[in-house]
């Protein structure tokens, strides 16, 4: 390994030796006393918010690296966003190594908290909620890093997202665990990024539990390798309240996990219970697009050694109640559209779904519900497909605790 300059091991040292913690109590002006700390924090500091609610009028930022920004519980410190003069993120951070823990965000106009093309970003123990319950109006996403590398999201609720309440997009080596996601859209939403792990979550009461998509026309496509296990996907039943024009618009109510235009997705050892539409539904993307880079459709994904409950008595799908009448009342808790070949694109579809019956719509092209062929199997595909290696971030933030 290369040596660092002797002169810039100095300047580390002397920086964590003179980290100190910015105290800001709750109270008045609180919009400038926790921008001014965020701005004065230097790399090695602690932005310490006390107990009780901070009454914010704009959004926050933060672009220093190495800084903790901390509350004194999530019961305990509230950043309410509910008078945000701008349609802004509450917080955003552009900047790596930044930790955020131990408070709740309320209310913001835009996302939650959003980090931007940045390294090593841990959010521990956090709230993010719209306490107006679900409605169109409320912020796309609750706990939002995008374009970053080594995600940590660890023991983090998120209610009310009018998009995801957990969303990565377009970023590389991502846990997300111990969390969970109600009452938004999508509960977790892993889009166009490489290398995640999602276990011991709970998805529940939202449209969508657990998504996994890649989309075109983004600086970053190509999404693989994503470990879905361990999770709790119960009853997810919360009406679709995505603005029209959202991708996640055209999730069906009560779907558990989704998996969309994606690679290497391993979904297994989940309790996935209670969604009307479909346990586990894999569909190529249908949407028009121009980027010839692009691939809509989802290859080597596995479906193993999950427990599924009562799934799939209402799809809400063209023509989805009487294929369910068709089908003995419920639709079987797999679901694939059978769709090999999409926008141009025609690439091998190599599938192990284990867990059956599985119901194989044969649609002759991306979205044509009305030309289904169904069929219904006991497995689909063949095993054989490695499943991704886990997750590892920095030996630093690896050992955060929450």
């Amino acid at each position: 390994m290369k040596s660092l300059p002797l002169t810039l091991i100095g300047l580390l040292l002397a920086g964590v030796a003179n980290a100190k913690t910015l105290e800001v109590p709750a109270g008045p002006d609180a919009q400038e006393r926790v921008q001014t700390a965020l701005l004065d924090a230097r790399p090695g500091d602690v932005v310490a918010l006390g107990a009780g609610r901070f009454d914010l009028s704009d959004g926050l930022s933060l672009d220093i690296p190495n800084v903790t920004v901390r509350g004194a519980g999530e019961a305990r410190t509230i950043l309410s966003f509910a008078g945000q003069k701008g349609a802004g993120e509450g917080l955003l951070i552009t900047s790596s190594g930044v930790t955020v823990r131990d408070l709740t965000v309320q209310d913001s106009r835009g996302d939650g908290i959003k980090s931007k093309g940045v390294d090593q970003i841990s959010f521990l123990s956090l709230t993010v909620e719209w306490t107006g319950g679900p409605k169109a109006t409320n912020g796309a996403y609750g706990v939002y890093p995008v374009a970053s590398t080594n995600v940590l999201i660890d023991r983090v609720t998120v209610r009310g997202a009018s998009d995801a309440g957990i969303y990565v997009g377009q970023s590389k080596n991502i846990i997300v665990r111990n969390s969970r996601a109600e009452f938004n859209v999508a509960g977790i939403e892993i889009e166009n990024s490489m290398n995640a792990d999602v276990y011991d979550n709970v998805a529940t009461r939202n449209a969508g539990g657990i998504l996994v998509f890649d989309l075109p026309d983004l600086p970053q496509m190509g999404g693989h390798s994503t470990r879905i296990f361990r999770n709790q996907v119960i009853d997810n039943d919360t009406p679709n309240f995505a603005p029209k024009g959202n991708i996640v618009a055209g999730v069906p109510t009560g779907t558990g996990v989704m998996l969309m235009a994606n690679r290497d997705v391993h979904v297994f050892e989940n309790t996935i219970s209670g969604n009307q539409t479909t346990g586990v539904m894999i569909i190529a993307y249908i949407q028009d697009f121009t980027d010839k880079t692009y691939n809509p459709l989802p290859r080597d994904m596995v479906v193993r050694d999950n427990t599924f409950g009562r799934n799939g008595w209402d799809p809400n799908l063209a023509g989805g109640p009487m294929l369910a009448k068709a089908l003995g009342g419920a639709l079987p808790p797999v679901l694939w559209d059978g769709v090999s070949q999409a926008g141009g694109v025609s690439a091998p579809v190599k599938l192990w779904l284990k867990d059956g019956p599985v119901l194989n719509l044969r649609l002759p092209k991306a979205g044509a519900l009305d030309a289904a062929n169904p069929d219904v199997l006991a497995s689909l595909g063949s095993p054989g497909q490695a499943e991704p290696r886990p997750v590892v971030l920095p030996a630093a933030q690896a050992k955060l605790k929450p």
